[in-house]
């Protein structure tokens, strides 16, 4: 086995330039068995034991196919130290949860995101990407794409599918990128001792947001998709209010922020691959569906989810002790050289192309999944056809380990 000289635990590994991250997880893959990394110290929550860095396509597959060996409920998967029991109220939705509690809320909400109910969102996201485009010719070259276009259509689709009125807008935009800001100052103060009041102070106040329109739709209901989950009642099943308002955060931060760098990520692909770019403007929507698949594989915008393993199992020649962690790596799976030959090239034509950018297998494959894929394809095929020569500049990147973000990005056309 070969001496590791980074840290996937150090927050200062995830400011290294891209280049660097792309070394060390590619040394990571080479290894015969995971490697085991000790965890960070922070304030709101005790050292915990250390977890495996699983890196390779075949051992998320497997982690992700036995849910009840890599479970997600105890200490919570979008984090590597277990969750203090206060962060539930706010974070403890399905992404946080096994089965049957999981089930159950899956249950409740999935009837929004089938393909079907997507389809009906089809001209709304349609409208919306329009009228960006429209913005952007109007402000001209130079403006900031991840602010004035990447980030507005999730942000108002998932908005508008909850009723959220356009004047909040903003305050739910600034309280996701808090929740979801890692160790990046811009969006944390930068002082990590603060970090867990800035979590908390932010889902509470996206969680009061939605409460105070679940109860007024209680009584007033419209057809947004806050109506339909307080009225819901699914073979006797109702959601809480706290589930509601939890389920709000997952959807507002997860639908929002991974497709608004998935857009980001993609026109940055695009300039630097202008073959491809070339490919897909002979035929937009005939290379859509290659394109957006490729765009996710390599912007990989959740980079991991933790699991702690309930009993002891071996995978891969490795064993794994009940109460151990392992924190799958979907970005670098992605990048798997068993997998994906010339992985670090974009190819939309890339077939077959079974990445993991929404997770793997099982029952914490991303719900929006649907809405995430057509978002992508209706913003690139305006952008494309109205803007065909649009770059992306150097990115800003997010200072975080869990998202792979860009902040800022300056365009041209």
């Amino acid at each position: 086995m070969s001496v590791l000289d980074f840290d996937l635990s150090d927050p200062d590994f995830w400011a290294k330039p891209m280049t660097e991250r792309e070394d060390a997880f590619e040394r990571l893959r080479r290894r015969e068995t995971p490697a085991f990394f000790e965890e960070m110290e922070i304030s709101y929550a005790p050292k915990g034991p250390g977890y495996y860095a699983l890196v390779k396509h075949a051992d998320i597959l497997e982690a992700s196919r036995n849910p009840e060996v890599f479970c997600s409920g105890d200490g919570g998967a979008t984090n590597i130290p277990d969750m203090p029991a206060e962060f539930t109220e706010y974070f403890g939705s399905m992404i946080n949860m096994d089965d049957p509690r999981h089930a159950r809320l899956r249950r409740i909400v999935s009837r929004a995101f089938t393909p079907k109910m997507i389809k009906q969102f089809e001209a709304d996201v349609e409208t919306a990407a329009v009228d960006i485009v429209d913005d952007l010719l109007a402000k001209g070259s130079g403006c900031d794409f991840v602010t004035e276009v990447a980030a507005r259509l999730p942000l108002k689709i998932i908005c508008d599918m909850m009723g959220i009125p356009e004047r909040d807008y903003q305050y739910v935009f600034d309280r996701s990128n808090v929740i979801l800001g890692g160790f990046d100052p811009e969006y944390t103060g930068g002082d990590l001792d603060q970090l867990a009041e800035r979590l908390l102070n932010a889902g509470m106040e996206l969680q009061q947001l939605v409460q105070d329109l679940a109860a007024h739709r209680a009584d007033n209901p419209t057809n947004d998709l806050t109506s339909s989950l307080v009225n819901a009642n699914i073979d006797g099943e109702r959601l809480t209010m706290q589930e509601l308002g939890s389920f709000f955060i997952l959807l507002v931060v997860a639908g929002n922020e991974t497709t608004r760098n998935a857009i980001s990520y993609g026109l940055r692909l695009l300039t630097k691959n202008p073959d491809q770019r070339a490919l897909w403007l002979e035929d937009i929507d005939g290379h859509a569906p290659g394109a957006v698949e490729e765009i996710v594989r390599l912007a990989s915008p959740v980079n991991f989810m933790r699991r702690k393993v309930t009993r002891d199992f071996e995978m891969n020649g490795q064993l794994y002790r009940a109460g151990q962690k392992a924190v799958l790596y979907y970005w670098a799976a992605n990048r798997d050289e068993a997998v994906f030959t010339d992985p670090l090239r974009l190819d939309i034509t890339r077939h077959p192309n079974p990445h993991v950018g929404y997770g793997g297998p099982g029952p914490h494959f991303c719900l929006g999944a649907h809405l995430a894929r057509r978002e992508i394809t209706v913003m690139f095929r305006e952008l494309l056809r109205r803007v065909p020569g649009i770059e992306g500049g150097k990115p800003d990147r997010l200072h975080s380990s869990f998202i792979n973000g860009i902040k800022h990005m300056e365009c041209s056309f």
